[in-house]
C-alpha cells in the first residue's frame, strides 16, 4: 500500500485523501442500510428511514470511530495509514441483510510503514478497543436515561468488537493474538461481558 496521490486534507490532526474519505462514506451508508433491514426490515416507509438513521448513528459512528482508532495509532508510530472500503464485501454484507445476519467487514485501514508485531498488534486493539469504550459509554448512558438508541448503540458495540476480535484470516483478532495473548483474552471476555449485560438489558 503506497501513499494516495490524492488531495489530503489535515482533520482533527490527521491525514485523509479524498479516496479515503469517499470509501468511509461508502461503507457507513452501506453498514446502516444493512443493520436497519436486520432491524426494522426493508419497507419504503418512515419507520425503515427511522431504522437508517438509528443505525446511521449507533452503527456508523461505531465503524467510524473503530476505523479511526487503527488510524490514530499507525500515524502516531509514523505510518502511513488510509482507509479502504472492500466493495465485495459491502455487497455481500447488504446482500446477506435480507436474511437476518450481517458480515460486518466493510473495509480495512491499510497500513504502510515499519510495523512490527507489537505495533501491528497495538494499531490492530486500538479499533475494538474503541467499540468497548463507546459500549461502556452507552450503556451508562442507558442506565442514566433509559431508550432504544443507548441499548442499541451499546449492544452494537459490544457485538462489532467481539466480531473484530475472532482470531482468524486478516481480522483484528488474530493479530492481536499473534501480538499477546493475554491482552486478547482480556479484551475478549469484556467484549462478551458486555454483549451479555446489552443482551439482558434489551429483554
Amino acid at each position: 500500500m503506497h501513499p494516495s496521490h490524492h488531495k489530503v486534507y489535515r482533520i482533527a490532526g490527521l491525514s485523509w485523501s479524498g479516496i479515503e474519505l469517499r470509501d468511509l462514506a461508502k461503507a457507513w451508508i452501506v453498514i446502516s442500510l444493512a443493520f436497519a433491514i436486520v432491524l426494522v426490515g426493508f419497507s419504503f416507509s418512515l419507520r425503515f428511514l427511522l431504522g437508517v438513521l438509528l443505525s446511521g448513528f449507533t452503527v456508523g459512528t461505531a465503524f467510524l470511530l473503530h476505523e479511526l482508532g487503527h488510524k490514530v495509532v499507525a500515524q502516531r508510530y509514523g505510518c502511513f495509514a488510509e482507509f479502504r472500503s472492500f466493495d465485495q464485501m459491502l455487497l455481500l454484507c447488504l446482500v446477506m441483510s435480507f436474511f437476518g445476519f450481517v458480515f460486518a467487514a466493510p473495509g480495512a485501514v491499510m497500513i504502510a510503514g515499519n510495523v512490527s508485531r507489537e505495533r501491528n498488534g497495538k494499531i490492530s486493539a486500538a479499533g475494538p478497543l474503541v467499540n468497548l469504550v463507546l459500549a461502556l459509554l452507552f450503556l451508562l448512558a442507558y442506565v442514566a436515561m433509559p431508550g432504544m438508541v443507548f441499548k442499541y448503540g451499546a449492544m452494537i458495540n459490544a457485538w462489532l468488537a467481539i466480531f473484530n476480535l475472532l482470531p482468524i484470516w486478516v481480522f483484528d483478532g488474530a493479530k492481536v493474538w499473534r501480538w499477546h495473548k493475554g491482552v486478547y483474552s482480556v479484551m475478549m471476555a469484556i467484549s462478551i461481558g458486555f454483549l451479555v449485560l446489552t443482551t439482558v438489558s434489551w429483554a
